[in-house]
């Protein structure tokens, strides 16, 4: 295992402490009791706060999402680990101003216990909260940390567009609305090239083959819908695309959102390929392409893949998604 670290034990806790150093504009980060990554200038009166998390590993998720426009706090846990209530409920003291509090949960079976114990004490106190567990995954219905469909790249665009009605001060139920309405609308699929290392464990969390490759793969390295051997690039977009096109379905006419995110060791290069594929597919289909983004945004350490999501947008979700942004990791508009 080579890795740009010091002590495995501490890998969470160093990056964090980096990247609050990096960002004192955008965020600062609680260390006691256990970390969570706060907007700079959190609470602000009357706006909703918005809390997501989840386990490290899978940066710029959530922590790189913090800041005008989208997350007024992220709570990491341990690598590919579920934050405990305790953060969680910090995190919802902080960003609470007294117009609610709004959790965006992946769908996993830790994150949505830990969530949902957060939110009871929450509430106990007096804060007002609502959650949106985020499905968006079409690969497996059930897998090895859900119960239902997982939570992937979808994540990002509810907690964008949830953010930007935030920001623009809808109440909690409209904030609570826009994102239940973005996960109804999402669906992705992924696959990997190769595994990632989580740095306790030092070996890969799983195995491939040289001619081998994941198709429908989670971010954990959970086991998607089948191996096969490696194929050219256009290929696999197919195999990706099309259970997502089926799923909503979407249909000649729609306007979508095309989002190819890596997994956190592909080349950009490579991402626009797949991207060029994509975009073949959509226009062949009579689909229009409305917003595009390509970018590692929610990755699995280093794991060499890609993944594709798409969103069924109206002129209101686009003039959510089009809203000024300023975070580390997604920024326009301001």
């Amino acid at each position: 295992m080579k890795k740009l670290i010091n002590d495995p034990g501490k890998t969470v806790d160093e990056g964090l402490a980096g990247f609050a150093a990096a960002h004192p504009d955008l965020v600062r980060l609680i260390v006691d009791p256990p970390f969570a990554v706060v907007r700079a200038d959190a609470p602000l009166n009357g706006k909703v706060g918005l809390v997501s998390g989840g386990g490290s590993g899978h940066e710029p998720l959530h922590a790189g999402f913090v800041g005008h426009g989208m997350l007024d706090a992220a709570v990491p846990g341990a690598m590919f680990t579920s934050p405990t209530p305790d953060p969680i409920l910090e995190a919802t003291r902080h960003v609470n101003a007294g117009a609610g509090v709004l959790h965006i949960v992946k769908n996993y079976t830790g994150d949505v216990l830990n969530f949902e114990t957060a939110a009871e004490l929450a509430l106990a106190e007096g804060i007002e909260v609502q959650s949106v567990i985020v499905d968006d995954d079409v690969a497996v219905k059930d897998s090895l940390y859900t119960a239902g469909r997982r939570g992937v790249a979808g994540t990002m665009l509810v907690e964008k567009l949830a953010g930007a009605a935030a920001e623009r001060g809808d109440s909690l139920d409209q904030v609570a609305e826009v994102a239940r309405t973005v996960n109804s609308r999402v669906r992705s699929m992924g696959m990997a090239l190769a595994p990632c290392t989580v740095p306790h464990a030092g070996e890969p969390s799983f195995e491939l083959g040289e001619d081998e490759v994941e198709i429908g793969i989670g971010i954990h390295g959970e086991p998607g819908r089948e191996r096969i051997a490696l194929e050219p690039a256009d290929r696999i977009v197919d195999r990706l695309i099309e259970p997502i096109l089926e799923d909503l379905p979407f249909q000649q006419g729609d306007r979508v959102v095309l989002l190819v995110n890596g997994m956190g060791g592909t080349p950009q290069s490579e991402l626009y390929i797949v991207f060029r594929r994509a975009a073949e597919v959509l226009a062949d289909r009579g689909i229009v392409l409305a917003r595009s983004l390509v970018g590692s945004y929610v990755t699995s350490l280093e794991m060499q893949g890609v993944s594709i999501t798409l969103l069924q947008v109206d002129d209101d979700l686009l003039e959510l998604y089009d809203a000024p942004v300023q975070t580390a990791a997604l920024r326009w508009g301001r």
